[in-house]
């Protein structure tokens, strides 16, 4: 979430007529979707489809290479232990990678240094994490609840503090020092 107030050099070039940045937080874009999260405009519903039937097709394609791989090892004639072994790993990194991208969809994690301890794991795991893109795909855009939550809050609290300066400070009377008395 970036909170911009209309800052030197961002925005117009001098004699152009379009409107700069808005001041205030701005929404951060989520990957396939940009900002069209926040007003549903701009074809979000396509881009819902359009993100559900890719990942499914990722998904299924990434099942037939791991297949071919299984085969390649059953070729190999490595034996029935690491083959064990292989389908077992795979299945619990794409477990492990389905959990950990569902639970991203929700809250941002509390410690990045793991997260990015677990990018080795997660990448071993990539059917998962395409089947939890596909599965979040039919409530929202995968993240938008997250997105949401934060860019509302900051949204409130630029409201607050924006009205609390409004208004002529040299008119309220104060006397002595004194606090002006709220109704």
């Amino acid at each position: 979430m970036s909170e911009n107030s209309e800052a030197p050099g961002s925005g117009t070039t001098p004699g152009s007529t379009a409107p700069g940045p808005t001041p205030g937080p701005q929404p951060e874009p989520l990957r396939f979707f940009g900002t069209t999260w926040v007003d549903h405009s701009g074809g979000y519903g396509l881009r819902r489809v359009g993100v559900s039937i890719g990942s499914l097709a990722a998904a299924v394609a990434a099942g037939f290479v791991l297949r071919f791989a299984y085969q390649g090892l059953e070729i190999a004639d490595v034996g029935g232990f690491v083959g064990m072994l292989v389908v077992l790993m795979f299945a619990i990194c794409s477990a492990i990678a389905f959990r950990k991208t569902w639970e991203g969809f929700g809250r941002r994690p509390a410690d990045p240094v793991r997260e990015a301890n677990l990018r080795g794991l997660k990448t071993i795991g990539f059917v998962g994490s395409l089947v939890a893109y596909f599965l979040r795909t039919f409530r929202e855009a995968p993240g938008e609840r997250l997105h949401r939550t934060e860019y509302e809050t900051a949204l409130a609290r630029y409201e607050k503090r924006r009205s609390a300066r409004t208004g002529n400070p040299a008119a309220r009377k104060n006397t002595k020092g004194k606090r002006p008395k709220r109704k």
